[in-house]
């Protein structure tokens, strides 16, 4: 009976299981590329600026004589100035082709950073409208995608369960899109950061632990689930068994 090769159960072992997540560096080529996309002139305008310093730090160690200290201290200014023009640049475009989008706003406050805790789709109806949960330093923050209008009716529901145990605890609501009494995709990050800070760390958390003992009330839409959808985390459990 032949033998298999050495490692052929290890191959197929990484064969058959998930692949891995890109590497860092492959995460940042597969963003220059959308921004070239985008922006064609991004990238070069950053390349160019960042020669520009270094030109000047050798330009000043040449004038002074330090020709080896000056443009060692220019080179890493240089390549942090590109580097900050080119990430930038980089949330300019996602936020182009986050605006208009069903899911955008929730793709931001996932990314959000600080001491955020975000429920995603904690309440939604048939028509797809859908309201995510933010548990943070302001308080309790209720950002709705979808029609305004029936925005309404889902946020005021959501605010009376969660007032059952927020108690004086403030409450926002938050309406993405780009109509009047909402907030662009762009802004909303600025948005939920620029809200006062009522509460300390220790609020936060003891607020999070009550909100988590609330019953999901995400109402399931009628009919067969698209193939390939993905239903938000709050409406995941109502699926099990």
């Amino acid at each position: 009976m032949a033998k298999k090769p050495k490692g052929s159960e290890k191959t197929t072992n990484a064969q058959g299981g998930a692949e891995k997540e890109p590497g860092r560096l492959k995460q940042m080529g597969m963003v220059a590329k959308i921004v070239r996309q985008q922006s064609p002139r991004t990238i070069p305008l950053a390349i160019a600026v960042a020669l520009v310093i270094l030109a000047v730090f050798v330009g000043i160690g040449i004038w002074t004589g330090s020709w080896i200290l000056w443009p060692l201290t220019g080179l890493p200014l240089a390549i942090l100035v590109g580097f900050i023009m080119f990430t930038r640049a980089a949330q300019r475009v996602q936020y182009q082709m986050l605006d208009g989008r069903m899911g955008g706003g929730m793709v931001i406050l996932q990314n959000l950073r600080g001491n955020w805790v975000v429920e995603p789709g904690v309440t939604a109806n048939k028509q797809m409208d859908v309201v995510h949960r933010v548990v943070g330093r302001p308080g309790v923050v209720l950002v709705g995608e979808g029609d305004p209008g029936r925005l309404r009716q889902l946020i005021a529901g959501e605010k009376k369960r969660v007032a059952r145990v927020a108690h004086d605890t403030p409450i926002y609501d938050v309406k993405v899109g780009s109509g009047e009494d909402q907030v662009p995709v762009s802004k909303l990050q600025k948005t939920l950061v620029k809200l006062p800070r009522n509460l300390d760390k220790a609020g936060t958390a003891e607020l999070n632990y009550r909100l988590k003992a609330l019953p999901s009330q995400t109402q399931m839409p009628k009919g067969p689930m698209p193939k390939g959808a993905k239903l938000p985390k709050g409406m995941r459990g109502q699926m099990g068994g």
